[in-house]
């Protein structure tokens, strides 16, 4: 997801419970629309996209706590 930012996010896990948090619910709902993706299971296209949109906002969250890490601990 951020691999151009793998040692911030992993400093990131172990530092911010509200990161792990954020981190963790962008890790469910992905499995979770991919398996909508991928299964016969019926999913609702609304529910899905919001299920899409949900993951998108977690994943613009935790784009600002990394440039707010990267700001606060650029030498």
């Amino acid at each position: 997801m951020f691999e151009f930012d793998e040692e911030i996010v992993e400093a990131l896990l172990k530092e911010s419970i509200d990161f792990k948090r954020l981190y963790d619910k962008h890790t469910d709902l992905n499995r979770e629309v991919d398996s909508a993706n991928t299964s016969d299971t019926p999913i609702e296209d609304m529910e899905l996209e919001g299920m899409k949109k949900e993951k998108l906002y977690l994943k613009d969250q935790m784009a600002q706590i990394i440039g707010d890490y990267r700001k606060a601990n650029a030498a």
